[in-house]
């Protein structure tokens, strides 16, 4: 019984160890990752997994003294309403997965108008500043842009408590196209990787 215990054990650690190495290398790119083959990953070192993805364009990497503090991706939709026959965004409404740095610890979240996030699990409140977001152009045709948000307000103590820094990344999805009439809204699926940061201590 205590072999089992132990092997329990080792798996559940060996399991957190392979969601950090997903969730946080630089390849911040969850969508898809699960289609490409172990063997066709290149080797990543502790650095790459903590640095700076050369793949972030460099217009959305926050000032020096900032460090990556939490790394989740979102699945849900952005909601527009037509006004004067064209959509215009109202806001996202997705869920966010993943993980935090130090501690490496499992974490979920909302992500909802403002653009604002809310952790399900200490309720801790982040807003961002939308009007002075930098956007950068999605690798993906028909996405919404990549994004880098400076934090207005920051609530709570928990996983949000102290970010100073959001960023939207490997964005696929969410445009929406064509004409509109009336009052109507739509919801158009998208989903993309979260950053944020925290100052340096």
């Amino acid at each position: 019984m205590t072999l089992v215990r132990r092997n329990v054990k080792v798996a559940a650690v060996v399991g957190g160890l392979a969601l950090v190495s997903i969730g946080v290398p630089a390849g911040v790119s969850f969508a898809g990752t699960d289609r490409v083959p172990v063997a066709a990953r290149p080797p990543t070192t502790q650095a790459d997994n903590f640095g700076v993805d050369p793949r972030v364009p460099p217009e959305l990497a926050p000032p020096p003294g900032h460090t990556i503090h939490a790394v989740l991706k979102a699945k849900g939709v952005q909601v527009y309403e037509c006004r004067t026959g064209a959509w215009a965004l109202l806001e996202p409404a997705a869920s966010l997965t993943g993980v935090t740095m130090h501690p490496v610890k499992k974490v979920t979240a909302l992500h909802v108008r403002g653009p604002s996030w809310q952790s399900d699990q200490d309720g801790s409140l982040l807003e961002g500043d939308g009007t002075s977001a930098i956007r950068v152009p999605s690798e993906h045709p028909d996405s919404i842009p990549q994004l880098r948000i400076t934090t207005r307000l920051a609530r709570g103590g928990g996983l949000f408590g102290r970010v100073t820094y959001i960023q939207r990344l490997d964005t696929v999805g969410g445009v929406a196209a064509g004409a509109c009439t009336g009052t109507s809204t739509t919801a158009v699926p998208y989903r993309a990787v979260y950053r944020f940061f925290t100052a340096t201590p």
